[in-house]
């Protein structure tokens, strides 16, 4: 029976540098994938990957806010008053003053 093949795990660095090199588009991705030892298809990928993270890189600050940090306080002050509607019911249910 033949072995199995085994999968090739490569770096995140190694990646960034193919990614990099077929950005650069001096060479063919078809050129970079047979000099590196890697399929063209998964080279393209990795192009395709950088440049989709690369408007990451330079949020900061001053950049837009996610949604779900707008939600968040709307999200507690519910939590909140659902919380103290139930205090309120159970002292009234236990016959203790709300004072």
């Amino acid at each position: 029976m033949s072995e199995a093949k085994k999968r090739k795990v490569h770096s995140p660095e190694f990646k960034a540098k193919v990614g990099l090199e077929a950005l650069r588009g001096v060479r063919t991705i078809n050129e970079i994938g047979q000099e590196y030892g890697v399929h063209p298809v998964q080279v393209g990928q990795w192009k395709k990957e950088i440049q989709e993270q690369a408007k990451t890189l330079f949020e900061g600050k001053r950049g837009p806010k996610p949604a779900a940090e707008h939600r968040e306080p709307e999200r507690l002050y519910s939590e909140i008053g659902k919380l103290k509607m139930e205090l309120d019911w159970l002292k009234k249910k236990s016959g203790m003053s709300l004072s």
